[in-house]
């Protein structure tokens, strides 16, 4: 496999309880949950782009934008997530904090082994979806398992990662006690 294409971003957390996402390569989205669905989230961005990103189970993260075109991702731990089929990862640089960061800046993160099994599906079905929704909505309630975490992009030009430090500087970003966790999904 060809070493992916990486992206850094940051966040910010506004105080209106929204999120400025910053990408290196200089997209910019603003994103918000939504009120009753802690795995959805509302983005639009500077480039005229919008859509919702949903976490799914399995580390999944499904895009779909304001036209109806739905891609998928996978956080692949340690702040990045990748997108287009491995061909982008994401990193969260706002998440890297303790040694394990600092470890992972010196080596540049996209360094790091991506097997195919870390590849997002290229495409779901409706049922496969669901199985995943049910699969988070038992984890999220305590039914154990790893949380997994997120990122987002369309057709591979936009985007964002999941998984953090555990810092939770930002906790309760949207102002009803979700938490704007480590995995950074939101």
């Amino acid at each position: 496999m060809n070493r992916p294409e990486e992206i850094g971003y940051a966040d910010e957390l506004l105080a209106d309880g929204t999120v400025h996402r910053r990408y290196e390569n200089g997209l910019e989205e603003w994103r918000r949950r939504t009120s009753g669905h802690p795995h959805l989230v509302h983005w639009h961005d500077n480039r005229g782009a919008s859509g919702t990103d949903e976490l799914l189970g399995d580390r999944i993260i499904k895009r779909s934008l304001a036209d109806g075109t739905v891609t998928y991702a996978r956080d692949i731990g340690y702040g990045r997530t990748l997108w287009a089929r491995g061909e982008k990862v994401l990193v969260n640089r706002s998440s890297f904090g303790g040694r394990m960061g600092v470890l992972l800046a010196g080596l540049g993160v996209a360094t790091l082994a991506i097997t195919a099994a870390q590849l997002p599906p290229l495409s779901m079905s409706p049922e496969q979806e669901e199985a995943l929704r049910q699969q988070q909505a038992q984890q999220s309630s305590g039914g154990g398992g790893d949380s997994g975490g997120s990122g987002y992009a369309d057709d591979g030009s936009q985007g964002t990662d999941g998984s953090g430090d555990g810092n939770d500087w930002d906790a309760n970003w949207d102002g009803e006690g979700d938490a704007w966790n480590d995995d950074d999904f939101g």
